[in-house]
Order: structure tokens, then C-alpha cells, then sequence
């Protein structure tokens, strides 16, 4: 069960929507509760489903859909590398290699301390900074270089 600040701070989502029109808070719930347990478990939709009067398969349907949702556990640091065609062309593919190599884990794997959950992600907008990485679906790293890769690895640890 989701604690009480969580879903207080989904209602306040809910607020921001015509009264009929709750599930569209959807997207903004999700990230609550896997702000809350880290990940997104089966218990956790079922809570968002039933704060926003939806079914629970509507609501998976969604975070199944967009990768920001972790659907399994994470690591402590998730970084998703944007493999799309321009960061692709501009170094992402190595990048990635890189990380795989550092980290000792391909995607969707997780480091055996846990630390760290290699993900491979779609465009972020930056393609003009390529290769681009994003920690924990919030912090951005543009210009990813075998240098910043290690200088962001240290920084976690």
C-alpha cells in the first residue's frame, strides 16, 4: 500500500483535473509511487488504479508503455543510455559499449552491489549533445565521453 504522503500528493495531482477526468493524472501518480518504492510493483499500480478510479490494467497499460516506469527493481542509479539514431551516430552506441564495460552488465541488468540498472532509452530531446545519458529519469549528461562516463560513475559510488 502506498504510505500517506504518496497519496496525498497523487490527490493533489487529481485536484489539478475536472473531477471526471482523474485518470488523467495517471502518468504523474506512477511516478509518485515508484518515487516511493522505487519501482513500479503489481500493488503499487493497483493503488493508482484505485486512487484514480481506473482498472489496473489501464493503468500498466501505461506504465508498461513509457521506459521512465521500472516495472521490476532498480538499482540506486538507473542510467539510460539514448541509443536513438542521432545520439547513435554521435557516439551513444559506444557510450553504452563503454558503460556496459565499466559496469560489468549489459542492459537491463543491475550491478550485483545493486548500485547501478543499465537501461537503453529513446530519444531525450538532447540530440544536439549526444551521446546523452539520464540518471534516475532526472538528472540529464550530455557529451558522454569515456572521461564523463567515469567522472558520473564515480560520483554515484
Amino acid at each position: 500500500m502506498l504510505n500517506q504522503e504518496s497519496l496525498q500528493k497523487i490527490a493533489r495531482e487529481v485536484a489539478k483535473y475536472p473531477a471526471e477526468q482523474k485518470q488523467s493524472a495517471c502518468m504523474a501518480a506512477l511516478r509518485i509511487a515508484q518515487e516511493e518504492k522505487g519501482w513500479l510493483a503489481k500493488e503499487s499500480i493497483e493503488d493508482v488504479a484505485q486512487a484514480l478510479e481506473m482498472a489496473p490494467m489501464a493503468v500498466y497499460e501505461v506504465a508498461s508503455f513509457y521506459n521512465m516506469y521500472d516495472l521490476h527493481p532498480v538499482g540506486k542509479y538507473k542510467i539510460t543510455v539514448c541509443t536513438n539514431l542521432p545520439c547513435a551516430l554521435s557516439g551513444g552506441v559506444h557510450a553504452a559499449e563503454y558503460v556496459k564495460q565499466k559496469l560489468g552488465i549489459d542492459f537491463n541488468e543491475t550491478t550485483a552491489d545493486g548500485k547501478f540498472t543499465l537501461k537503453e532509452g529513446e530519444c531525450m530531446g538532447a540530440c544536439g549533445d549526444a551521446p546523452v545519458m539520464l540518471v534516475n529519469n532526472i538528472r540529464m549528461h550530455s557529451f558522454m565521453t569515456p572521461d564523463e562516463i567515469d567522472k558520473l560513475i564515480a560520483e554515484c559510488k
